[in-house]
């Protein structure tokens, strides 16, 4: 399989990012309950100042576990969207084009991964999400959970609306006449799905080389024809 470097990679320097502010959160953390403790022992005022050295160290701390809980989260994302990658890598063949991390200007939005395949192109929002989780329509839950931001389901149509634009938008393409279709995908062993009249299609990892292979195999169009497909659409990233 051939794979294409998209605009950027978000959930990666999400995860820098988020780990280095919690690391820092927690240095100054200790940092200001060694100085309100020298500071006492100096003064001789150790109830005090201790007080209020504690007081005052709840801000780094609480920031500590803010950034904390941000870079498990994106770390998951992480995880998920190279083991979209990496399977496949290995499953598909030079037939097929693979796009990742692609962030489309224009309010395009941005796309996890972007499967050309002969018979057409498949569109792909991964979440390593676990436990049980609820589709009923356009509507998703997770039971003990504080709901979502935003449903997967929305955005993908939102995403693949997005490439059929791009098509649409060059009379070269427009006449190939490409199937666009999209897929949530589920990187998680852990997740438990419960689908109920679910407007887009929703796989585990473990069947989507399969599902793209049956469903993107045969062969409508070339090699050079999804090279072209690929430069039309990477001529919009950010």
């Amino acid at each position: 399989m051939r794979k294409i470097k998209g605009s950027g990679n978000y959930l990666k320097n999400q995860v820098r990012k988020n780990l280095a502010k919690s690391l820092l959160c927690l240095l100054l953390f200790f940092l200001i309950i060694v100085a309100s403790g020298l500071i006492a022992v100096y003064t001789l005022s150790l109830g005090i100042l201790t007080e209020i050295g504690l007081l005052v160290s709840l801000l780094p701390l609480t920031g500590f576990f803010y950034y904390l809980h941000k870079y498990h989260i994106y770390s998951g994302g992480w995880k998920g969207e190279k083991q979209v990658s990496n399977l496949l890598s290995s499953k598909l063949n030079d037939d097929y084009i693979l796009l990742n991390d692609l962030y489309l200007r224009n309010g395009g939005g941005d796309i996890d991964h972007l499967v050309l395949a002969p018979g057409g192109i498949f569109v792909l929002e991964t979440k390593n999400w676990s436990g049980v989780i609820n589709c009923n329509g356009d509507l998703w839950q997770r039971p003990g959970k504080n709901g979502f931001k935003g449903s997967p389901s929305r955005q993908i149509k939102r995403n693949v609306t997005t490439i059929k634009r791009i098509i649409d938008s060059s009379w070269a393409l427009r006449q190939l006449d490409i199937k666009v279709e999209g897929i949530v995908v589920f990187t998680n062993r852990y997740a438990t799905l419960h689908l109920n009249d679910s407007t887009v299609q929703i796989l585990k990892l473990p069947n989507l080389s399969d599902f793209i292979i049956a469903r993107g195999g045969s062969r409508l169009h070339s090699k050079e024809q999804l090279e072209t497909v690929a430069e039309e659409i990477l001529k919009q990233k950010r």
